[in-house]
């Protein structure tokens, strides 16, 4: 059943309040004056740069209490925490395997989620198996979480298929390589979902890069005035590519859902324990028809954008290592330990379970056909293309040079 956006509008707004998103109702004088205005407008964003954020797990391992959101973990389990903790580890241990894959030529690309294990896990966790998903390119842990074999996210970086797996199988969708675009495509789905009447959720993932696309800010709009069971979960991993957040907003992210009518929420994003606890609110939140939110999950993107950027470019050693610090697997490892809920035994079974995953992502990469490497020449145009059919011709004799070298010629 869709909700008229003009009923739904005011328990959104008490929404946002109770979700802790803030504000500030204090007037500012006009002037004349540019170099005032661009002032003020500084020190508004250095006063808000840094604002409070849901944390259960602190980078010691230690539990902290919250009272809005412990109630959403207060039933897990010792199991239950080590599953997540294999989860965070096995993804770990995938993107690694893809990464040294694509250096040796098996991969044309790899975009790793290192550093981000804790967000995509504890998000993906947090859904229902008749939720759907719209990752991005990067959510190899939630695709985890939702069934998909690892070895199926390859084929597209390998250049042989435009995703491996049905996403009706998983209601987990294709990667979606144009930045922003799944946001929409999320909103839409969620809207269907509701005129259906059926109890379900819909989660979109993007980065703090793509919040600043158009596409993204009209999902906002049409998921507000349509009251969509949807959730937005934005990766703040500090870095577009080599634009740092603070160059994309002058407030933080999860302050942007205010303007739309919606309760926004920034978690910490190397906090497993957090990230399912939020994510549940906000899901349970869409599912009982109370409309969108918007979760910031604050957490840091510890390699390169891809295989094909260098990092070092564009920041420094001293950030890496401050929050190699706050490492998510590292930090639910100590609260284990220190809880007596995971013996070394544990560990150890995971090491060796680890390693057999990285022998079959091998194998399976090893096994798939080489890719085609005219086909990007193909379906360009329906009839043919002068332009085209020179380029191929170049392309073809500039492969022939690699077949020279290798004949020994």
């Amino acid at each position: 059943m869709t909700v008229d956006s003009s009923a739904a509008s005011e328990p959104r707004r008490s929404a946002a309040g109770k979700a802790g998103t803030t504000g500030s109702k204090t007037g500012t004088k006009r002037t004349t004056s540019r170099t005032t205005t661009r002032t003020t407008a500084r020190t508004t964003s250095k006063k808000s740069a840094d604002p409070e954020l849901v944390q259960l797990l602190t980078p010691e391992g230690k539990r902290v209490k919250n009272a809005e959101y412990d109630a959403y973990v207060a039933g897990i389990t010792p199991e239950e925490l080590r599953g997540l903790y294999r989860d965070m580890v096995l993804t770990r241990r995938f993107d690694a395997e893809a990464t040294a894959l694509q250096r040796q030529g098996e991969l044309g690309l790899w975009a790793s989620l290192l550093g981000q294990e804790a967000a995509q896990i504890g998000s993906g966790r947090a859904t229902r198996e008749d939720d759907y998903v719209f990752p991005t390119y990067r959510e190899h842990g939630v695709a985890w979480c939702r069934g998909v074999d690892p070895t199926n996210l390859l084929g597209m970086f390998r250049g042989v298929n435009h995703g491996g797996w049905d996403p009706n199988s998983n209601n987990f969708h294709l990667y979606t390589i144009v930045i922003g675009s799944q946001t929409l495509h999320a909103t839409g789905y969620a809207m269907g979902v509701a005129k259906d009447g059926a109890d379900s959720a819909v989660i979109a993932y993007f980065g703090d890069g793509a919040s600043s696309q158009g596409d993204v800010a009209e999902s906002f709009t049409f998921s507000a005035v349509y009251n969509a069971p949807v959730v937005f979960f934005c990766q703040n991993n500090q870095w577009a590519i080599s634009e740092p957040t603070e160059k994309q907003t002058r407030v933080p992210l999860y302050q942007r859902a205010q303007g739309f009518g919606f309760p926004g929420v920034r978690v910490d994003g190397n906090d497993v324990l957090a990230c399912l606890a939020v994510t549940k609110w906000a899901l349970e939140r869409a599912r009982s028809g109370e409309g969108p939110t918007l979760v910031e999950a604050y957490t840091y993107r510890m390699g390169a954008h891809t295989t094909s950027d260098d990092p070092t470019r564009y920041r420094g050693d001293e950030e890496r290592l401050a929050w190699e610090a706050k490492d998510p697997i590292l930090r639910l490892r100590r609260y284990l330990e220190a809880s007596n809920h995971a013996e070394e035994g544990f560990f150890a079974e995971l090491e060796i379970e680890s390693e057999a995953l990285g022998r079959r992502v091998r194998e399976a990469v090893r096994a798939m056909p080489d890719p085609d490497n005219f086909a990007i020449f193909e379906n360009v145009y329906a009839d043919g293309h002068a332009l085209v059919d020179e380029e191929r011709a170049q392309f073809a004799a500039y492969q022939a040079t690699f077949a020279d070298v290798e004949g020994g010629n």
